[in-house]
């Protein structure tokens, strides 16, 4: 061993420093073997790492595992695009969002509505215990009228379209609403083609779960929050609601992506379109499903607590209807009476 070799074995404990190593091998044996999270991180300890980690190709491979359904054709283009291609979709789309306060909201409204984009895509991932069941890339055009001043809706699946689960459909109640929350996942990544930037509309794992009184199918949300106008919030909620006959495997039958105000009502495609663009401009945080339940559960009680308002303001107005029509009917009585 050389001089210069025993020297730089001695400065890092006996082994061989990583600047060592041929840029090949760190790539094709190391580096291709971590998650997005720590490749990220990677990059920051050295200039060369930095330089190795933000090979698009990796990035590409993360996303691949991350959302099968980047690995549709139709997102090659669209992802390539982006400021830092794959890396960038991956920085847009797997942390949660951080929703903006109604001061900052009211600076950045006006600048996030116009825009050019004629389309939204959306790449979704369905699993059951991790393990992909059903995957599809849809694309929406945004340019319509209908669009425009429709309740904003993605359906996913075809009207007659069923995806089968490994899940048994269960009679009792608590068992079933319990099993399918907890084994069902969805990713439901949007993206806007014309400002290149995407967004996860989908929450880790269920906030919420029930079942139909009526046709006993179970109902499940995975949602985010995020700001609205006039300082409110809204959800941005992936519904799934599966059904089956008892003992038998439990099927998707419906999965749909819609943004619902304070008041439960479903945002028109404009103002839909708006939110989800400056949620895709704004800030993000890491994502985890205690945060997620707490934003929701943070999310229902405001609405609570709106529609309680709602309720009393709309009562104090039927008091004072109430009260100036018994004192127009008091005038006319006594003005009759003094006529007489």
């Amino acid at each position: 061993m050389s001089s210069s070799s025993s020297t730089t074995a001695a400065n890092h404990g006996g082994g061989t420093p990583i600047t060592a190593i041929h840029s090949d091998i760190v790539r094709s044996h190391i580096l291709n073997r971590l998650d997005g999270s720590t490749l990220a991180s990677t990059s920051c300890a050295s200039a060369q790492l930095l330089s190795l980690c933000n090979d698009d190709h990796l990035w590409r491979e993360i996303c691949n595992s991350t959302w099968p359904s980047t690995t549709d054709p139709r997102l090659w283009d669209v992802i390539s695009g982006f400021p830092s291609g794959y890396r960038s979709f991956y920085s847009d789309s797997f942390p949660a969002v951080r929703h903006q306060n109604s001061a900052k909201r009211t600076k950045t409204k006006k600048r996030s509505l116009p825009g050019t984009s004629t389309e939204l895509i959306s790449a979704v991932d369905i699993y059951c215990d991790d393990k992909l069941i059903y995957s599809k890339v849809m694309v929406t055009e945004t340019h319509s009228g209908w669009f425009t001043y429709s309740p904003f809706r993605l359906d996913l699946l075809d009207p007659k379209e069923t995806v089968s689960t490994p899940l048994a459909f269960d009679g009792e109640n608590g068992n079933c609403v319990e099993i399918a929350s907890n084994r069902l996942r969805v990713s439901w990544v949007l993206i806007d083609p014309a400002k290149n930037r995407a967004l996860n509309v989908a929450s880790l794992k269920a906030v919420d779960a029930r079942r139909h009184w009526l046709n006993e199918e179970v109902q499940i949300r995975f949602a985010i929050v995020a700001a609205g106008g006039d300082g409110e919030l809204v959800q941005c909620a992936v519904m799934v609601t599966c059904g089956g006959r008892e003992c038998e495997e439990m099927h998707v039958r419906d999965v749909h992506m819609q943004v619902e105000d304070m008041e439960g009502k479903i945002v028109c495609g404009m103002e839909s379109l708006g939110i989800l663009r400056e949620a895709m401009e704004g800030q993000r945080c890491r994502s985890s499903r205690r945060m997620d339940e707490h934003k929701y559960e943070m999310f229902v009680k405001m609405k609570i607590e709106s529609m309680e308002r709602k309720q009393r303001r709309e009562m104090s107005l039927d008091i004072a209807f109430i009260a100036t029509g018994v004192s127009i009917f008091l005038a006319i009585l006594i003005h009759f009476l003094n006529r007489s």
